[in-house]
């Protein structure tokens, strides 16, 4: 299997680009974020024409995430249990969840794809409640682990995280001044990690981001920032084979500000080898 995720940063402004990427590298799996439409606004026949199953969820013109599929789409879930939900100026733990996860199983693997609260600022309530989402993902991991330590679990996506300093090459983010570095932040990651996953394109990409602001020449001079990851159960991490961050899908007309991230996953033996190219990038 060959899973990648993507923050498209509109899926109706980049469906072209986003299914010719898809087709040209042999995506099996694709988890997308901030496809910034509802399920029926989603461009479902460009990616069915190409041989996808699609499942969506958003709410309305923000946020958003789906998953497409070369094979069967199972078990669809909408939010991860616990999660919380988030509205300005709204106390208490009822507040309306976002269009922030997407989970199914694919070819016998746990797919979520996930897009982390952005944070805004470090004393902005956005930031607590980042801290909260990734609190409540990191249990659900947990628990999910220790009920079945054999299970094949991918959490996907858009992070809003750079956990080292070797994930951050923009100058404009800064400990103590803005989010995606702050220790909390980084804290509640590596916890995410201890509940039983792990960072499995590292290892194979030493270098590397898969984010630059759209501003200041950032992408030319290189300042970007790791901030999108494939994290693995032990049994998503053992299948692993190859990785690669599709730098150049940041160069050409309307780019997002993302690009995606792709892992090819042995999940059966060696026996089943198809013999596609592995894909270290």
């Amino acid at each position: 299997m060959r899973l990648a995720t993507w923050n498209v940063n509109s899926i109706r402004a980049r469906v072209v680009r986003t299914v010719e990427f898809a087709v040209r590298e042999s995506i099996d799996v694709l988890a997308m974020q901030e496809i910034k439409c509802k399920p029926e606004q989603f461009p479902y026949a460009a990616f069915e024409d190409a041989g996808y199953h699609v499942v969506a969820h958003g709410l309305n013109q923000w946020n958003g995430v789906a998953i497409a599929s070369r094979e069967p789409i199972d078990d669809v879930e909408l939010a991860f249990p616990g999660m919380p939900g988030f509205q300005k100026g709204y106390e208490g733990p009822d507040a309306p969840q976002e269009a922030r996860a997407i989970g199914a199983t694919v070819g016998g693997v746990k797919v979520w794809s996930l897009y982390v609260p952005n944070g805004r600022g470090l004393d902005d309530p956005h930031y607590v409640y980042k801290l909260d989402w990734l609190s409540a993902l990191t249990q659900y991991t947990r628990e999910s682990l220790a009920a079945n330590p054999d299970l094949a679990l991918a959490l996907v996506g858009d992070f809003n995280i750079a956990p080292t300093d070797a994930d951050n090459g923009d100058p404009t983010v800064v400990e103590g001044v803005t989010t995606h570095v702050s220790p909390p932040e980084r804290e509640a990651f590596h916890a995410l990690e201890a509940a039983g996953v792990q960072d499995v394109v590292r290892p194979l990409v030493p270098t590397g981001y898969t984010y630059w602001d759209y501003k200041q020449l950032r992408f030319p001079r290189n300042e970007g920032l790791r901030i999108d990851f494939v994290l693995g159960s032990h049994a998503v991490a053992e299948a692993v084979t190859g990785a690669a961050i599709h730098r150049d899908e940041r160069k050409g007309e309307i780019p997002s500000d993302h690009v995606p991230v792709a892992v090819d996953l042995d999940l059966a033996g060696p026996e089943d080898d198809d013999d596609r190219p592995m894909i270290f990038g």
